[in-house]
This record gives C-alpha cells, sequence and structure tokens, in this order.
C-alpha cells in the first residue's frame, strides 16, 4: 500500500472497448478509485487498436478473469488472484463474442453475436422485389451460444495456440506488407502519389458481374447486367477482375465506418441490428455520435495527421431542413466540397460527378490536386420500388454512367500517370451471390492498374484502405488493415496511361416505378434522420435543387 493512500478493499475491472486493454481500478472504504493497472488483451504489444474488450466474466471463485476480445473473437483469460494480473491465454469463439460467464462447476458460457460466420445467400434481396428476400444479410446472421466444460491445462494450451493461429495479425505485416508500385512499407517511394476513392452503395458480385464467362459467378443471381451496368463491366475487363473481394461491413452502418475507418466500433456492431430491425430511430453512426467513431479515427483523419491534403465529396455530410449541408467529422469540414449532394436519392449521381469533374479540373490547374479524394455515389442504392421513383434498373443504369463518367474524365486529366481509383461497395446487403452474403463488387483503375487480368486473390475493405495508406504513407488504422492483404497482386511495374472512355447504358435512365403500393422500404433508406442540433458547417450548395 502506498503511503497516504487508503488500503483498497475492492478492484473494479473496466472493459474499454476502444482500447486493446482491460482497466483495473482500486476501490476504498469510502469508495474512492485510483488506477492499479492496464490487462493488455491484443496478440502482441504493438498490435494496432481493433482487440475491442466488450465484456467481462470471473471464474466462480474469483481468481480467473475472462475478457471478451470481439475483435478477435476470443476470450483472453488472466488470473487476478495477485496483486498484479498474469495473462495465461486465451480462448476461441465463434463471430464477435459478446458476453461470457463462469458457472460454479467450471464451465464456461459465452454469447457470439454474429454466429458461426458469413453465409452464402442465393435468395437473397432484389430491389425490384424489396421485402421479399429470403437470405438478408442482417437475418442469416445468428447468434449463438459456446459451453466450455472445465479445461486441462494441455487442452487450454491448445486452444491458445489455436487463437494465434486463427488471428491474422503479426508484427511483421506492419513492416513489410506488399512491393511492386505498392510500397512494402509507410514512407516507401511509389509513382502513384493520388489516390481517388469511390463508395458505393449495397451490391453483391452475382447480382452485377455474375454473368462475366471469366469469373466465378452465378449468371441466374445477375439483376443488373450489362445493357444496365456497361461500364461496371467494361472496368472489371479491361483492368482487373476482382472476383473474390468481400464487404467487410453487413450493413451501411457499419459498413460506413468499415470503410472510412478499417474497423466498426463496439457501439456501432450493438446497436445497427435495433436500427435495421426499426426498433431504434436514431441512425447516428456515421459521424452523428461521438463513440460511433474508430478509436484510431478514419482513412481522412490519419491522411490529414500526416500533412497530406484531402478533398471529401459526401462522405459524413447531411442534409439538413433548411437545404444546408452539414458535415458531421470536423476534421473533414474544412476540406469538404459543400456543393457536392449528401446523401439523397432524388439527386442523380451524374450531377455529383459534374461537381466532381469540375473541382477536379479546378484543383489541378491551380496545381493543388490533393493527395487523397473521397467520393461517395449512393444511387446505386435505388429506391427499390417506392411508386413515383425512377425504377432500379434506371437507378443503377444512371449510377453507372456517372461511375463511367468519372473514371474517364480522370483517366484524360494530366494527373492520370501517377493516380489510382479504388472503388468498393460499402456493403452487399440488398444482392444475392451464391459464394458469400458479403462477396461484392470493387474495382482499381491506374495506369498501374493490370490490363484484362483477373485477381483470384481474397481481398476485403481493409484491403483496400491498407493499400491506400501504403500509398500515402500512412500506419494502419486497426489490426484488420494492418494484417489484410495489400492488392499488390492487381498492379503492374509497366504503366498503360491510355484513357477510359465511358459507355451509354441500354436502358430508360427516367424509368419511373407505378403508382399505387411498393414493396417494403428497407430502413436504411432514410439513412439520416434530421436530428443532428450543431452540424460542423452549415452552408446552402448553390445550383443543386437539394
Amino acid at each position: 500500500m502506498a503511503e497516504g493512500r487508503p488500503p483498497i478493499v475492492a478492484r473494479l475491472f473496466v472493459a474499454c472497448a476502444n482500447t486493446n486493454s482491460i482497466t483495473v481500478l482500486g476501490a476504498s472504504k469510502r469508495n474512492r478509485f485510483r488506477l492499479l493497472e492496464y490487462i493488455p488483451v491484443a496478440p502482441t504489444q504493438r498490435a494496432p487498436l481493433g482487440s475491442t474488450p466488450t465484456a467481462l466474466g470471473l471464474s466462480a471463485d474469483g481468481n480467473l478473469l475472462y475478457a471478451v476480445a470481439s475483435g478477435n473473437n476470443a476470450i483472453v483469460v488472466a488470473d487476478v488472484s495477485g496483486e498484479r494480473a498474469e495473462l495465461l491465454g486465451a480462448i476461441p469463439t465463434a463471430w464477435y463474442p459478446t458476453a461470457v460467464r463462469g458457472l460454479d462447476d467450471g464451465r464456461l458460457l459465452y454469447l457470439n453475436g454474429k454466429g458461426s460466420g458469413s453465409h452464402p445467400a442465393p435468395r437473397g434481396p432484389d430491389p425490384n422485389r424489396r421485402g421479399e428476400e429470403q437470405q438478408y444479410v442482417a437475418a442469416i446472421e445468428t447468434g449463438s451460444l459456446g459451453v466450455l466444460p472445465p479445461l486441462s491445462d494441455r487442452l487450454f494450451q491448445q486452444l491458445t495456440r489455436r487463437v494465434i493461429t486463427n488471428t491474422p495479425y503479426r508484427d511483421e505485416l506492419l513492416d513489410n506488407a506488399a512491393g511492386s508500385p505498392i510500397p512494402a512499407r509507410p514512407g516507401e517511394g511509389s509513382p502513384i502519389r493520388h489516390v481517388v476513392y469511390v463508395v458505393k452503395e449495397n451490391r453483391t458480385f452475382d447480382q452485377v458481374l455474375g454473368g462475366l464467362d471469366e469469373a466465378n459467378g452465378d449468371p441466374t443471381l445477375v439483376v443488373f447486367g450489362d445493357g444496365v451496368t456497361p461500364n461496371h463491366h467494361k472496368l472489371a475487363r479491361e483492368f482487373v477482375l476482382l472476383d473474390n473481394f468481400y464487404a467487410t461491413g453487413s450493413v451501411s452502418a457499419d459498413g460506413q465506418n468499415w470503410s472510412a475507418g478499417a474497423m466498426a466500433g463496439d457501439y456501432v456492431e450493438k446497436l445497427w441490428p435495433s436500427y435495421y430491425g426499426r426498433r431504434r430511430q436514431v441512425y447516428d453512426f456515421e459521424g452523428g455520435a461521438p463513440t460511433a467513431a474508430p478509436p484510431a479515427g478514419y482513412l481522412w483523419t490519419n491522411a490529414l495527421g500526416r500533412g497530406l491534403s484531402v478533398r471529401n465529396y459526401g462522405m459524413w455530410t447531411v442534409l439538413m431542413p433548411d437545404g444546408a449541408v452539414a458535415v458531421l467529422d470536423p476534421a473533414l469540414a474544412s476540406h469538404t466540397n459543400l456543393e457536392f449532394p449528401p446523401f439523397d436519392l432524388n439527386v442523380p449521381d451524374g450531377d455529383r460527378v459534374d461537381v466532381f469533374l469540375e473541382d477536379f479540373g479546378r484543383l489541378q490547374a491551380a496545381g493543388r490536386l490533393p493527395r487523397l479524394m473521397m467520393v461517395r455515389l449512393p444511387g446505386g442504392h435505388t429506391a427499390g420500388r417506392e411508386p413515383g421513383k425512377r425504377t432500379p434498373r434506371a437507378m443503377m443504369a444512371e449510377h453507372d454512367l456517372a461511375l463511367g463518367r468519372l473514371v474517364e474524365g480522370v483517366s484524360r486529366s494530366k494527373a492520370w500517370a501517377r493516380t489510382a481509383i479504388f472503388i468498393v461497395e460499402d456493403d452487399a446487403q440488398d444482392g444475392a451471390d451464391h459464394v458469400d452474403s458479403h462477396r461484392s463488387l470493387a474495382f482499381i483503375v491506374s495506369p498501374y492498374a493490370k490490363r484484362a487480368a483477373i485477381d483470384s486473390t481474397l481481398y476485403t475493405t481493409s484491403s483496400v484502405l491498407r493499400t491506400i495508406g501504403l500509398l500515402l504513407g500512412l500506419r494502419p488504422m486497426s489490426q484488420f488493415d494492418a494484417a489484410a492483404t495489400p492488392m499488390a497482386n492487381a498492379f503492374t511495374v509497366e504503366p498503360d496511361q491510355t484513357p477510359y472512355e465511358a459507355v451509354e447504358p441500354k436502358v430508360d435512365l427516367q424509368e419511373r416505378n407505378p403508382a399505387g403500393v411498393g414493396g417494403r422500404s428497407r430502413r436504411v433508406d432514410n439513412k439520416f434522420p434530421l436530428f443532428f442540433s450543431r452540424p460542423w458547417v452549415r452552408k446552402s450548395p448553390p445550383g443543386h435543387p437539394l
């Protein structure tokens, strides 16, 4: 006991979800607390944030502490019988454990929020028949209960080794990740200087590209084929076809956080099911609540922290009742083009691309083209069968043309020789796929991207962010992008600066749903209820009837 301090009569163990550790506080008889120690739960001391300790339990005799590491799919076990905790090992769980309890008979119970893993969804959603899906991703991610008998020392050691094997993160990945035009480590040189990062909405691979003969696709699941999405198909054929890419997020609430920050925190993971189940009214997952932010911030946070120039087009922005645009992250506010319309399915993506291309040209002419440009194109979300709205295929076709125009515009610029465009979906919740409900679309477009190639490497959203980070000299934001495979296989050292030519879809871009009763709209259709009382930026965007 320290001199002059009251004796400790009890300890309080606190699971700090946005850290990699458990905080231990000592309490006196008068309930005065002081910090005693931190118990680490990460795979290594160097591991970035992402272990996400979310729940705790004690053995029946109080000697063992069980710490749920949701991000590592494990339960870390520590001996807390002495003055200082001693780490003993770990127990593997299913996907995203959320609770643990030790029973009097020595058994260990634990709950897994997402159950046994991700699954194929060949009977998944179709925006033409919204409300009729049989395998919606949020419904097939069912939780589970795990029960472990009392563990022998030998079995406990075996389980600890399994956790180590199951964990993709390794310290060496921080220092040697890739090669070719993609630097092996942050800070190394690359011929690619500018990055355009485009985030789209909700499509699976099979739903759009499943009919490509050269792809691992199911043509029976195609909804938006070549006639509707000719630019998606042309990009896949002319550059790199990625048929083994997975959106890490399940829905937009967590998917936008994965797309921007390489993880979704515990606040997001615990509350998005209530929102999508229509039990919660507030959508505050994209800058609306400070607790929703990943602990290391977002891609732009880290870029700005390194002194890089950033330009934002639609990320973390929302339309206010007075027609102003609010930016929901103060770090992003002064770097946002406020003429770029926020998420609003009544605004065509072509209008958004007009703003982007005009701004891109102006910045390039002034010699101030940013290192990182982020563009949100939400039109591919579609409005389903909502009466009077444009039909899903019309909205998807218009979105496809806008995407093609963006790529064409950048590829015809002076900066093209040193630019890479990364295009992803925030999630794959509104489509069917025969491989997995998370398999989605991703494109890499650059003079340094391979041409007419297929790359079936397993990539995820975190792979995209890891690759962008290496190009910009940024450290990983979480264990997930640190461990993700950089997309080096999709690049070549021999550039081809041939510009891209956009293609007109073969459907009516103004086709409307008939009047009457439409299909049941998904909860996410109105992503941003207007509840924000103190936006960081308020300015009416001229020239856009929002």
